[in-house]
């Protein structure tokens, strides 16, 4: 059964996801940050709400994961945003993620450099998203 994206059992599927993944936790092993992965509503659909999706990425694993109602609820290193067509591309592993962050198909607020040194545990956190059955609208 697929899970509607960007809702709050999308998460926590997300996060089940991450927690069981040995390829993550090695990748991430040294990595400590925590993010916004927003998904905007895509052009011409303005009747589409924005989704807030907080992660908090702590030595390979996923310490806590929710979709936010406010930006204000958490202050992350990171703040990632791009509409739902562009998500659904690095899901779907269409797209590298850091090739989106470096075409603007993913636009990023943070440390990019912090991001580079990390390829393969963002990579990681890629096939774990891809590997929770996903809905698309």
């Amino acid at each position: 059964m697929s899970i509607p994206f960007a809702t709050p059992e999308w998460v926590a599927a997300f996060k089940d996801a991450i927690n069981a993944s040995a390829a993550y936790r090695e990748a991430a092993k040294t990595w400590e940050g925590d993010f916004w992965f927003i998904v905007e509503p895509e052009a011409g659909q303005p009747d589409r709400e924005r989704k807030l999706m907080y992660l908090d990425l702590w030595h390979g694993e996923c310490r806590e994961a929710f979709l936010a109602q406010d930006e204000s609820e958490r202050n992350p290193e990171f703040r990632i945003w791009a509409p739902a067509k562009n998500w659904r591309r690095v899901i779907n592993r269409e797209i590298d993620p850091i090739k989106a962050l470096m075409t603007n198909q993913l636009r990023l607020k943070g440390n990019f450099a912090k991001i580079m040194r990390s390829v393969r545990a963002a990579q990681e956190l890629v096939l774990c998203a891809a590997s929770v059955p996903t809905q698309f609208d």
